[in-house]
């Protein structure tokens, strides 16, 4: 059989190969790894880093097993965190394998596997699929709640009514102050739909006080917005859910607040003047948030109608977090018993110049909700390498834009959203990326990541700030199946953003594109996407080795992506391809023990265009085809 053994070395953070991978500190935990029997393997060590220097722990033959030798050894968990990589000796040549790779130099510990003692994650993750509501867009369940035309006015514009049949205006039109009736009464009414489409858990985008229609812009974070239905209808919601067996997370900003808020209350719209900091300076609320002599401001990304949040007020903390009734405590506790929180912009609150405090504020918030909820789900809003909140102190997962959504986007050819929006009147260019550029993408994120937060990913191409990828006239269907199959057999947990499984309509010039109202005309909807979408993620929570199995990049060459999440008993095999011409291609299976008895099946039974071929899988692609094989190995 003519290949590389070396390709066969895996080991992970999962049960699979930690006997307990949620340890404690002084627990003592048996880590295995494994390669092919036929390898010329002397002998493995696995290296560690205890109190600053290094130890060699020799592992020995545990099992052999369907082709392949396991290797193992005893770890106790002596640090608050341990990491290691390891030596694999041969006769000729020592290898060194860590999350990232086997090479023959001795590695940085960037990418070496990590444990975290005492971390609890939130085990309902990993069977999860999230399903992302825009509330105004997604159901009308009580029109009495309904924003009605000049009902109010902010930021100097009145608000617009609309029917259910029209589409979003543009900021530039609207400011954000159009609604179309969708409530806290509607996701309860529809309930029955998302069970049916194999969700279990819900995230909502704000549904506190607020003006306009995102609701970013809080009013009151210790009010439901009366539009949606109040308190009442929020607690309705989630026992509804709860008894169905679905989670809820809530999303709100704690970086910034409105102006009409009323610890702020600039326009004295919708509170007096007399209340608030700024139209009073001896106000106690003056200190939330960044005040100059001449009462100038700072706004979040300078948008003016924003105002930053100001943490070096303790008084602040106490509101937000630390206190009994804090906002984040307040609706983690009966009545409403949230499942998590969605946190808005994260990755700069508590930022302000020499005013570093993110790394001290974040744990603190964990610490709040964790007392409340030990199995709440803490997700982050960041858009770019965000490992620094992710090492199991602070956040359990960010919005994974820069681990999956932003490279799948790329590999479908568009350009990347950090070159087509930017601070410059400079026009970004890009070529379409192949795949090694995609593996390499996915990697530089999962591999510097301890394997209980990188399975915990909030996995997303579509999103209430990106246009819906299917808008794009230039992807094709194609091309967007191989992006839902990407989502759904990814590490991590899968969000649909509504509508995405109808084919929603939406244009992609402007962020109120991606906001349409829900299509609920069931001849207007694309039951093509529905099919797809209602069979990935009924899979998904069926399947254990798509939850907790092992994750190997076995193909990246040209414009055709393979990985593999994988046991040592089930495989599903995922190939992408993004050629524009028909492909043959030799995808490694060996390293998974797949063999000329495993069974093979296509999961949407689109190809039998396969020959196992001496430990390869040798496939025939049509133009942007895309497969993926069911296999018992």
């Amino acid at each position: 059989m003519n290949f590389d053994w070396k390709e066969s070395i895996y080991s992970d953070g999962s049960r699979y190969y930690i006997d307990n991978p949620t340890p404690e500190l002084g627990d003592i935990v048996k880590i295995k790894l494994r390669v092919l029997s036929s390898a010329p393997v002397d002998k493995i060590f696995l290296r560690t880093v205890l109190n600053g220097d290094d130890h060699l722990i020799e592992m020995k033959v545990e099992q052999k097993k369907k082709g392949f030798t396991y290797y193992s050894c005893k770890l106790k968990i002596s640090q608050p965190r341990i990491n290691y990589h390891f030596y694999i000796s041969t006769q000729k040549e020592t290898y060194f394998y860590n999350q990232l790779e086997v090479s023959t130099h001795i590695p940085i510990e960037d990418y070496d596997f990590v444990i975290v003692a005492g971390y609890k994650a939130p085990e309902w993750i990993k069977s999860t699929v999230f399903y992302q509501i825009f509330p105004d867009r997604f159901y009308k369940g009580n029109p009495a709640n309904d924003v009605k035309d000049n009902e109010y006015e902010f930021d100097g514009h009145p608000t617009i009514q609309r029917d259910w049949s029209e589409i979003p205006g543009d900021y530039e039109d609207s400011f954000c102050l159009d609604f179309f009736g969708g409530d806290l009464e509607g996701i309860k009414a529809k309930i029955p739909y998302l069970k049916e489409l194999g969700v279990n858990a819900l995230y909502l985008n704000p549904i506190f006080y607020a003006a306009t229609h995102h609701k970013y812009d809080c009013l009151d974070y210790f009010k439901v917005d009366p539009h949606f239905g109040g308190d009442k209808a929020l607690i309705e919601l989630i026992e509804e859910l709860h008894k169905n067996d679905m989670r809820i997370i809530l999303d709100t900003s704690v970086n910034h607040t409105g102006t009409a808020h009323k610890w702020f209350n600039k326009e004295g719209s919708f509170y007096s003047k007399d209340i608030g900091a700024y139209h009073n300076e001896d106000s106690k609320e003056r200190e939330y948030y960044y005040f100059d002599e001449d009462n100038n401001y700072h706004g979040w990304a300078g948008v003016d109608t924003l105002p930053t949040l100001n943490y070096t007020s303790e008084e602040l903390r106490d509101m937000i977090y630390q206190g009994e009734d804090s906002v984040i405590k307040h609706w983690l506790k009966p009545p409403f018993n949230i499942d998590g929180w969605r946190l808005d912009v994260a990755n700069t609150m508590g930022r302000m110049n020499e005013k570093q405090m993110h790394h001290e504020i974040w744990p603190e918030i964990r610490k709040s909700i964790r007392e409340e909820n030990s199995q709440a789900y803490i997700l982050g809003e960041h858009w770019t390498d965000d490992r620094e909140f992710l090492r199991g102190d602070e956040w359990d997962s960010s919005m994974n834009y820069y681990g999956f959504g932003r490279p799948v986007r790329q590999f479908l050819g568009e350009l990347d959203r950090f070159l087509s929006f930017n601070n410059s009147d400079y026009k970004f260019k890009s070529s379409k990326k192949k795949a090694k550029d995609i593996s390499q993408m996915f990697m530089q994120k999962l591999a510097r990541l301890p394997h209980q937060i990188a399975y915990l990913q909030f996995n997303l191409f579509d999103s209430h700030d990106i246009h819906r990828l299917h808008n794009n006239p230039e992807i094709s269907w194609d091309q967007y199946r191989g992006a839902v199959m990407m989502l759904f057999t990814f590490p991590g947990t899968p969000n649909i953003y509504y509508g995405d499984e109808v084919g929603l309509d939406g244009r992609i010039d402007t962020f109120e594109g991606c906001r349409y109202p829900m299509e609920w005309d069931a001849e207007k909807q694309n039951q093509n996407y529905y099919k797809l979408y209602n069979k990935l993620a009924l899979l998904k929570q069926e399947e254990d080795v798509l939850q907790e199995g092992g994750f190997k990049l076995l193909y990246d060459q040209g414009y055709v992506l393979s990985y593999a999440r994988f046991t040592d008993e089930k495989a599903y095999l995922v190939v992408i391809s993004q050629d524009n011409n028909r492909t043959k291609v030799e995808i490694p299976v060996f390293p998974l023990g797949i063999g000329e008895e495993s069974e093979i099946k296509e999961v949407f039974n689109y190809s039998n265009l396969y020959n196992f071929n001496e430990g390869r899988l040798e496939i025939e692609l049509d133009a942007k085809e895309s497969l993926l094989f069911e296999i018992t190995i």
